[in-house]
């Protein structure tokens, strides 16, 4: 190509303020002037900040049909929504509808205010927050926003921030009060002994208004706060206050002190370690034992409650959580509660049960399978060992590392049993069949502990004759048994064991196997089959707690040294398995033809002969594997560490960090709910029967709470009958006496019940 034909087909720049639309349409801007060109005549003269005369000139060259919508959109600078728009307003109100501003328009008359505008300038005049007064006129936080908006509200200018650490007399707590609310502060921070015991300091809030927390949250957010101190307001009948009746054991438990102790602080926040640690006991109790149930509840009436303006909601406490878990200390807090425990209790520790909770998992990742007892199949799951004392409460938990059976669980926890109790004192382990192991036995008894389980696989039965009728009163409950008491021996003799075997009704005989000698036999029957309280304790937080519920999505890679059993091996166990059952086929058919021929079902004797070639040319094959296989099972490893497996690098486990803080913190609250029972055991007759119902219901029923200088005084709403709502009132006789005061304040918890007041 010549350099003619080149300067003749290059494309030419526009000049400097034309923007080409399309082959037949430009704009061309001087200054504030801008022209509108089609095929080089002008249709549009006018300046650029009418822009009137710009949307007509647009909806002009759509209309005619000079350029599209998104050409005009691209060269103009507008989106074609916008133009859109612009033909929908010249459609419907003419060029009058065209150029309008956007927002309210200025010349209108303010609306003037009526009887709720001025309800909501009083409240936000008073400090309340916007959220607040939409939480008072059951109205949207956006519609108080845009009213005072409306109404020109502004605030006013503070003259300064108080700082943690000043003492300003301005800065100081003091009283608001209305027509329907009276504020109270939580007062100066003198330490008591029930706080001394928390073992935190005493914090002061800077905001007058309980209801509006917004100079604390600014405090936290400037690193200057590591927990809001309460502030309680009054309330009448505020849905589930009466949770607060836990307040007392919460403090009794000293979960607050050893979690200072162990985590010391999660960092500025305006909800911090104790916040955190007291709303989450206290959820669960109220039956909200997952973040994303709050979703359902008014948070500013959970945040009154515990003295905040709301309760952390779903995303808050979940990332709170997560903060602890990354810690990992969870296990450390639960083995220290489980010492607190026993040194208050530890007199009463003669029998300990333990026993395996399989979780099962839903989701998409894999990860190792455990056998579900409820469902009677294999399928992916976490295995949580726990360890319950007579009564059927916890002491602590242990997350078995990839579902590891109870025979390698057993040694481990009673390791961790062993440095909780010392050296010297001696209990009885009670499990079920899942740890049976002669040899295990021998190692348990060489750490100091007796064991009483049942007696696996098959034994010779007990003539019926030979049983003996006990009969006791145990704890309380009369006891019946058919018993017969003997002596067993295992591992050749090395192992010597009681066995006692009760006979039931149907003959069924149920042997129990303890080394326990001093024990009458009929004890033995009943602390066995006792087993079952811990049962009940997994059904009752399975239902009431979910422990099962799954806490986080969170993975994590598996130990690449533990030991699981050998794939290779595992897929030759099967081959073997085939080609056994088909060489007993072939005997089958062997046997069947031979009896052909006696029975002369056969025609003649030379096709039974050759029926019976065939077979035994199959029998010979068959064996032949067998023999192969079974040489080819020998030569591979039982078990194999987990990095010599297939894909071993893709192998995942649950993250159990976060699990196990939950899981502590609910026993938590189970332990706090039999205290209460405790103290209604004296006083409610039916107890055992719907001990743990009634203080359920006490703890989510509606409460008044009135604060003052120096008391907390929660009164709970009458329950359904008068023997019920005196049940709890003497409860609340029996708190008041041991003085606590709510965690974070100098208030001293006061309780009572409506028309039974102490």
């Amino acid at each position: 190509m010549s350099h003619e034909q080149q300067l003749l087909l290059e494309f030419c720049a526009p000049p400097a303020g034309v923007i080409v639309v399309n082959d037949r349409v430009c704009i061309r801007t001087e200054g504030s002037r801008r022209v509108v060109l089609v095929h080089g005549v002008i249709v549009a003269h006018y300046d650029i900040t009418d822009r009137a005369a710009e949307e007509y000139s647009m909806l002009t060259l759509f209309g005619s049909g000079y350029a599209s919508q998104d050409e005009i959109a691209r060269a103009f600078g507008y989106s074609t929504r916008s133009i859109r728009r612009y033909e929908q307003q010249f459609e419907s109100g003419g060029l009058k509808a065209l150029g309008r501003t956007a927002g309210r328009p200025s010349e209108k008359v303010p609306k003037e205010a009526d009887g709720r505008d001025r309800k909501i300038l009083h409240l936000r005049e008073k400090g309340f927050s916007n959220r607040g007064i939409a939480q008072q006129m059951g109205l949207a936080e956006n519609s108080v926003r845009k009213r005072l908006r409306r109404l020109g509200w502004k605030a006013h200018p503070e003259a300064y921030l108080p700082f943690p650490g000043k003492t300003d007399d301005a800065a100081s707590p003091v009283t608001a009060s209305r027509s329907d609310v009276i504020v109270e502060s939580s007062g100066a921070p003198v330490t008591t002994s029930e706080n001394a015991a928390v073992g935190e300091d005493l914090g002061k809030s800077f905001d007058i208004n309980p209801l509006n927390r917004s100079l604390d949250r600014l405090l936290a957010a400037m690193g200057q706060l590591e927990d809001a101190a309460p502030l309680f307001v009054r309330a009448d009948n505020l849905p589930g206050a009466g949770v607060l009746l836990a307040i007392p054991a919460l403090v009794a438990s000293g979960l607050l002190t050893v979690a200072r102790k162990i985590y010391g602080s999660i960092g500025p926040a305006f909800y911090g370690l104790r916040t955190t640690l007291v709303a989450s006991v206290l959820l669960s109790l109220l039956r909200i034992p997952r973040p994303e149930a709050l979703k359902e509840y008014s948070p500013g009436d959970l945040g009154r409650i515990v003295g905040l303006d709301r309760m952390p909601e779903v995303k808050t406490l979940r990332r709170k959580l997560a903060r602890l878990a990354g810690m990992k200390r969870s296990q450390e807090l639960g083995l220290e509660m489980a010492r607190r425990r026993i040194a208050e209790r530890g007199r009463t520790l003669g029998f300990l049960y333990l026993d395996g909770h399989i979780r099962a998992y839903h989701g998409k990742r894999k990860i190792p399978k455990a056998y579900q007892t409820r469902t009677r199949i294999a399928g992916p799951a976490t295995t949580d060992y726990w360890v319950n004392d007579h009564k059927g409460d916890p002491l602590f938990v242990v997350t078995a590392e990839a579902n590891a059976a109870m025979t390698r669980m057993l040694v481990p926890i009673l390791q961790e049993v062993r440095n909780l109790l010392g050296t010297k004192r001696r209990l009885t382990v009670v499990f079920d069949r899942g740890g049976w192991s002669p040899k295990l036995f021998i190692s348990i008894l060489d750490m100091g502990f007796d064991i009483l389980t049942y007696r696996k696989g098959r034994f010779r039965h007990v003539a019926e004759k030979r049983f003996v009728f006990r009969k006791a009163k145990l704890e309380g409950r009369h006891v019946e048994y058919l018993l017969h008491d003997q002596a067993v021996r295992f591992l050749k003799g090395k192992l010597r064991l009681r066995q006692v075997t009760r006979l039931t009704d149907t003959g069924h005989q149920t042997a129990v196997l303890t080394s326990r000698w001093d024990l009458r036999d009929i004890v033995v029957a009943y602390r066995m089959f006792e087993r079952w309280r811990q049962e009940n304790f997994f059904k009752y937080m399975r239902q009431e707690f979910l422990i099962d519920a799954l806490v986080d999505y969170q993975a994590e890679p598996d130990d690449p040294n533990r030991s699981i059993p050998n794939p290779a091996r595992k897929a030759v166990d099967k081959e073997l398995r085939n080609a056994r059952a088909r060489y007993a086929k072939l005997r089958e058919k062997y046997g069947s033809t031979a009896l052909d021929y006696l029975e002369g079902r056969t025609p003649t004797m030379r096709a039974f002969t050759i029926a019976e070639k065939q077979v035994q040319r199959e029998l010979l094959e068959a064996t032949d594997e067998i023999t192969r296989l079974t040489e080819r099972q020998k030569s591979l490893p039982v078990r194999i560490p987990l990095s010599q497996a297939p894909a071993a690098e893709n192998a995942m486990k649950l993250s159990t960090e976060r699990k196990h803080l939950t899981n502590v913190l609910k026993m938590v609250a189970y332990q706090i709910e039999g205290s209460l029972v405790e103290l209604l055991r004296p006083i409610y007759s039916r107890t055992e029967d719907e001990g743990r119902t009634l203080i359920q219901t006490a703890l989510r029923s509606s409460a008044s709470i009135e604060p003052n200088e120096k008391e907390l005084c929660v009164t709970l709403a009458p329950l359904s009958s008068p023997h019920r709502s005196r049940a709890i009132a003497s409860v609340c006789e029996e708190i008041n006496k041991m003085g606590t005061t709510f965690p974070g304040t100098t208030l001293r918890l006061r309780f009572g019940v409506a028309e039974f007041l102490i």
